[in-house]
């Protein structure tokens, strides 16, 4: 029997090749989608992507969503207490792994890792050390299509919000920044791919300045 897993979820383009990697492999059950969801804006947290979509996403994907909801500027305390609450329930199940897609941020690794030992339970990255430029290209390949919602202005111009990741973006990337916006110059919601049944439908709307942080409207 393969070991049942849940998937840590942001709809976006790194969760889902993580996923990808893992149903290609079949060597674990997908058991759900885990996502955090800022309550009030009712959108996935950080990504600034409406819940509706979300659902719409875990439906065409085929996979249950496990939804944290957070507080609008959480604390990092508030937001362990909530996850922990969510991997005590996880635990219960008989489930004792998390899938990241995380990339090769080492900071960030130790700390999902430290978030899941008082449960006894490990935390597995598909994508962990796989040269970014080259996960990029066989995002893109293998016909997954993506949407940036949310661009930290810090690291690059708004003018890369709202716009479908395919190779001439990678190409117009600032030389600073990762392809894969792994040091948070960007983020994504992918719509459709092979690992999805039908193709995820909405408009782009205005974009939304919120001081460093800009996010563009998805609308369904």
């Amino acid at each position: 029997m393969k070991e049942r897993i849940v998937v840590s979820w942001s709809g976006g383009k790194d969760s889902t090749m993580a996923l990808y990697k893992i149903l290609s492999e079949n060597r674990y059950t997908v058991d759900s989608l885990l996502t955090t969801v800022t309550e009030g804006y009712n959108r996935i947290s950080i990504h600034g992507v409406r819940e509706t979509l979300l659902d719409q996403q875990a439906k065409s994907l085929g996979f249950p969503l496990r939804k944290v909801y957070i507080p609008q500027n959480s604390s990092n305390a508030v937001y362990q207490e909530k996850m922990n609450e969510q991997f005590k329930q996880i635990k219960a199940e008989g489930i004792d792994t998390v899938l990241f897609g995380d990339i090769f941020l080492k900071d960030v690794r130790s700390y999902r890792e430290n978030l899941l030992k008082p449960f006894d339970m490990k935390a597995i990255f598909p994508l962990w050390d796989i040269p970014t430029h080259e996960l990029v290209k066989e995002f893109i390949a293998q016909g997954f299509q993506t949407v940036t919602t949310c661009i930290d202005t810090d690291k690059l111009s708004d003018d890369y919000l709202g716009r479908f990741i395919d190779h001439t973006f990678i190409k117009e990337l600032p030389k600073s920044v990762d392809p894969c916006g792994e040091n948070g110059e960007f983020h994504t919601f992918t719509f459709t791919g092979p690992i999805f049944r039908e193709k995820i439908s909405f408009t782009l709307g205005e974009k939304v300045d919120r001081g460093r942080f800009h996010f563009c409207e998805l609308i369904d």
